[in-house]
């Protein structure tokens, strides 16, 4: 039986990209001489050094899939991808039998060699960098890049200015109510360290960066009080539960608005979701969406419970620093269609 793995969405490639260490793509298409010729030769490699968790090979149908194609800028066939933790690492355009088993074979070896140190490896990868708190681990070879946050340039909607400024929830400490032990403690000086929303539920926040990002998850941070723990009458605010993500806007989208404009992704937190120790959460994007991005607009559609507001402590962006790739035109090597 064939160990490889047919992508049948952009999510369903973002979700095999990060469950494996490596990945191998085979873009093709079925009326590509060369693709077949070649098809072999994958399919063998493939069974011989297909490990799970490890190394993953895929087949991607340029016809059906033209998204895919388009963000990885997939301009012959066959066209075999590289993909370490995720991020391209080598691209072998044609039918080069050689060139693509001295390629994978080489990774197959460097992968053993890997999980020798995995254990250090993740250690490396939990940790905080320069001290930045992050509430839960990175995943391999990406980094914290919420310092790419342009902080001038945020902009927030149904803000309640009673609590933190908007500038607080990216911050790299550690929060005050992890730090006390009691979620409705200020920071030191008496200054609160995150956001509420104001009359309702719903927050809409315009998150632009300075340099274009790949994003990979967002791991957000909302340690609500609890009742007896609540300094004010306001009630007890929520944690955040739907999520609507929308990429590259020019300024904040009002409420009204994003429920016209279709979002990039929309996530729904689930209570277990939440880290028991850190009140974080991982949103995991879908990767291939998020390749060049010049800024993220959250709207926070509603919480989970029955509470008027949400609270937000922090908000931190894992991922990479990129550039756009330019579209291309689909055309294939050594072969024309219909032939």
């Amino acid at each position: 039986m064939s160990r490889t793995v047919l992508i049948t969405s952009p999510h369903h490639f973002t979700q095999v990209l990060a469950s494996s260490r490596i990945v191998v793509a085979d873009f093709y298409a079925d009326w590509c001489g060369p693709c077949k010729a070649i098809a072999p030769v994958y399919e063998q490699l493939s069974t011989q050094l297909s490990r799970p968790g490890t190394i993953t090979f895929t087949k991607i149908n340029t016809d059906t899939q033209k998204e895919i194609a388009q963000t990885y800028n997939i301009t012959a066939m066959p066209t075999f991808m590289i993909f370490k933790a995720g991020r391209e690492t080598k691209r072998i355009r044609g039918a080069d039998a050689k060139a693509l088993d001295a390629a994978v074979k080489q990774l197959a070896q460097e992968a053993g060699k890997a999980d020798e140190d995995e254990g250090a490896a993740a250690g490396e990868a939990g940790a905080s960098s320069g001290g930045v708190w992050m509430g839960a681990a990175t995943p391999r070879n990406y980094v914290d890049v919420t310092d790419s946050v342009d902080k001038l340039g945020l902009d927030f909607l149904n803000l309640d200015g009673d609590k933190g400024d908007k500038r607080t929830i990216f911050d790299g400490s550690r929060p005050s109510a992890l730090a006390s032990g009691k979620a409705g403690a200020a920071a030191a000086g008496g200054k609160k360290d995150w956001i509420e929303s104001d009359t309702d539920e719903q927050l809409m926040l315009f998150i632009p960066f300075q340099a274009a990002l790949k994003l990979h998850s967002l791991h957000i941070t909302s340690i609500p009080p609890s009742s007896a723990d609540e300094e004010d009458d306001d009630g007890t605010p929520m944690r955040p539960k739907t999520l609507k993500l929308y990429t590259n806007r020019s300024h904040i989208l009002g409420f009204d608005e994003a429920d016209d404009v279709p979002a990039t992704q929309e996530v729904a937190i689930q209570p277990s979701d939440w880290d028991s120790k850190t009140g974080t959460a991982k949103v995991e994007l879908r990767f291939v969406k998020f390749q060049n991005i010049s800024s993220l607009v959250v709207f926070v559609v509603d919480g989970d419970g029955d509470g008027e507001k949400v609270r937000v402590d922090r908000v931190r962006l894992v991922g990479e620093t990129g550039e756009k790739r330019a579209m291309g035109k689909l055309e294939k090597i050594g072969d024309e269609q219909g032939e």
